[in-house]
């Protein structure tokens, strides 16, 4: 059974947690027993908490507990300032909430919201492109906001490559690093950008777990196998979920395109997330003048359910005006490793026939081989740890493909 409580806006949080039992009608013990955890979380989040020295609510506001199956969920309101400090302590937070009697568990989801109040009437107007910062940099927030707006975003890049996908669990991840590690090789300047906030595997895949430095409110990019590196991966534990709202995945987002210091770079490839999505539209749209001297490649599945949702990647990225470099065959068959006998465990020939049918160029069939999940695990990418293999020469003829696409584009762009 799903109970929600609400709260009023324009109250302390303090209020609101104090007032919340008074919605609740008690007519039963299930009733009851919700109240009284509704009541103990209220209670525990103005407890001081160790390391913050001050409690949750006196930087953050509850705006709904629902209780479901044992399992409290708890929402939170903060200024996009303030969720680099709930973060550390979140765990130890929902750690305490989930002691409470009749709960197993808890999770704290947190959603910015910007300040209503208005501004002084001799305040500088606001730069443009402020929207939600859920990393504090330090530095001057209106600083750092011009640098949000669309025109000024990536000034060293000169072209965007979107490795993307129309579902997940089609190789995207391993497509793009490969590709990235690919075109470093060939001397190309080369970052990439892990833009899948939910489910980010750039530190994993790239063997990196460090975490990166900030100068002037400036993040420096990670560098591994020859390539700059930027996830959310880096910056929180690698076992936290990333519990956030849209908003603040666009703020996230808009930080790495405008905060990072990318430097001077032929190519940025950006792992995106699966779908499309607000994350595709708000990319395509800040980067589309970077986009359009890059381009994006779809990769799919031979199968026919992935090729449906592959079709509409395709869609998309044609709507918003970005080019199609073209589409990847992930998975496209299976090599024993003992016999080299050759299976078509999801179908064989079905990218190829699609890119066909959309006139979009074919780039190639990439192999379903237990190395390139070794090698992904173990934090090297196959194209370098086996650069003789099969799945390396496909990732090699997919990175020179690409690399002369956009040698092209710059000789036009610049005749």
């Amino acid at each position: 059974m799903l109970r929600c409580f609400s709260f009023l806006t324009g109250r302390s949080p303090r209020k609101k947690s104090l007032g919340m039992t008074n919605h609740l009608p008690p007519t039963s013990s299930s009733d009851e027993s919700h109240a009284n955890a509704e009541k103990r979380i209220s209670e525990i989040l103005n407890n001081e908490q160790t390391g913050l020295g001050s409690n949750v609510l006196s930087f953050a506001s509850l705006e709904g507990v629902s209780v479901r199956d044992g399992h409290a969920h708890v929402t939170l309101a903060t200024s996009r300032d303030n969720v680099s400090r709930m973060e550390p302590i979140r765990p130890q937070v929902e750690a305490e909430i989930a002691r409470i009697p009749g709960l197993t568990g808890a999770t704290i989801s947190l959603t910015a919201h910007r300040a209503t109040t208005p501004p002084p009437a001799n305040a500088p107007a606001p730069a443009a492109g402020g929207g939600h910062r859920p990393f504090n940099l330090g530095g001057k927030r209106q600083n750092a906001s011009s640098r949000h707006a669309p025109e000024t975003l990536l000034p060293g890049v000169k072209a965007v490559v979107a490795v993307a996908s129309g579902k997940g669990g089609v190789g995207k991840s391993t497509t793009a690093v490969n590709l990235a590690a690919g075109l470093a090789k060939l001397g190309v300047r080369t970052g990439l950008l892990d833009a899948d906030i939910y489910g980010p595997s750039l530190p994993r895949m790239l063997g990196r777990n460090t975490r990166p430095e900030v100068i002037e409110g400036r993040i420096i990019p990670i560098e591994a196998w020859g390539l700059k590196s930027m996830s959310i991966g880096y910056l929180v534990d690698e076992h936290q979920a990333m519990i956030w709202r849209g908003p603040m995945v666009m703020g996230a987002l808009t930080q790495f395109l405008g905060e990072v210091d990318w430097g001077d770079l032929d190519v940025l490839v950006i792992d995106m997330p699966p779908g499309t999505g607000d994350a595709q539209l708000t990319l395509a749209q800040k980067l589309g003048a970077k986009m359009a001297k890059g381009g994006a490649v779809i990769v799919s599945t031979p199968q026919d359910i992935a090729l449906l949702d592959a079709r509409r990647g395709v869609s998309m990225f044609e709507r918003m005006e970005t080019p199609i470099l073209g589409v990847v065959e992930n998975m496209s068959y299976f090599c024993c490793p003992n016999c080299n006998h050759r299976t078509e465990l999801f179908g064989h020939g079905g990218a190829r026939e699609e890119a066909e049918r959309l006139g979009v160029p074919f780039l190639g069939e990439i192999p379903l081989l237990a190395d390139i999940r070794a090698s992904g695990d173990q934090g090297t990418p196959i194209i370098l740890s086996a650069p003789d293999s099969e799945a390396a020469r496909a990732y090699t003829a997919l990175a020179t493909t690409i690399a002369e696409a956009l040698s092209h584009s710059d000789e036009k762009a610049s005749s």
